[in-house]
């Protein structure tokens, strides 16, 4: 493995054909809402200042440009459940946030998939890892891994057969699209009424 610096990640995220993204904490950075983004930053540790905070979110919004470009990757994500049930920020901003996954969800190169509490031990240990997968057959795909103290990448080909192997194994896991669609659309109304 090696280290990878952030404007590294983001460079091969742009350049991507297709990324997958499964996530045990938090909804994916390319999907958060401002809010959502702010709340997340806001909980780093070790403690970020205010300015530090702004700069990420804004540059995790400035990302989110790629979902709507005319070279958009195919974006998939497998997320567990209890990233519905953490409150982050507050139930308006959950609320907001849902409402901003139904959204996307909509678009056809966006698949939004939950994994229920009752499909039971996930294959994965780590709480994040993404698959960047690109259309240049000379450019090997690239697993991400966002660590605590160091983010890190795989590009051995082990490896990303590994990691594709548990994406599609948890993909298998999780409600449908529309099932996802559906379970996020009542949520809304809940934590719009806890707001």
């Amino acid at each position: 493995w090696q280290a990878l610096s952030y404007s590294e990640y983001v460079g091969l995220e742009a350049a991507a054909a297709s990324i997958s993204d499964f996530g045990l904490g938090y909804i994916p950075g390319l999907l958060q809402t401002l809010d959502y983004a702010r709340a997340v930053a806001h909980g780093a540790v070790p403690r970020w200042s205010p300015d530090i905070v702004e700069q990420s979110v804004d540059a995790r919004i400035l990302r989110q440009q790629l979902l709507y470009s005319e070279r958009a990757p195919r974006f998939e994500t497998a997320m567990d459940e209890s990233v519905l049930h953490r409150v982050v920020g507050s139930p308006d901003t959950m609320a907001t946030q849902l409402e901003r996954l139904v959204e996307l969800s909509q678009l056809p190169h966006v698949s939004i998939r939950v994994i229920p509490y009752s499909a039971g031990a996930l294959p994965a240990g780590n709480n994040k890892f993404i698959i960047l997968r690109f259309a240049q057959p000379t450019v090997s795909d690239v697993v991400f891994i966002e660590g605590l103290t160091e983010d890190q990448y795989l590009d051995d080909s082990h490896d990303i057969e590994v990691y594709n192997v548990t994406f599609r194994t948890l993909r298998a896991m999780a409600w449908s699209d529309d099932e996802t669609r559906d379970k996020m659309s009542a949520m809304i109304a809940n934590y719009r009424s806890a707001g």
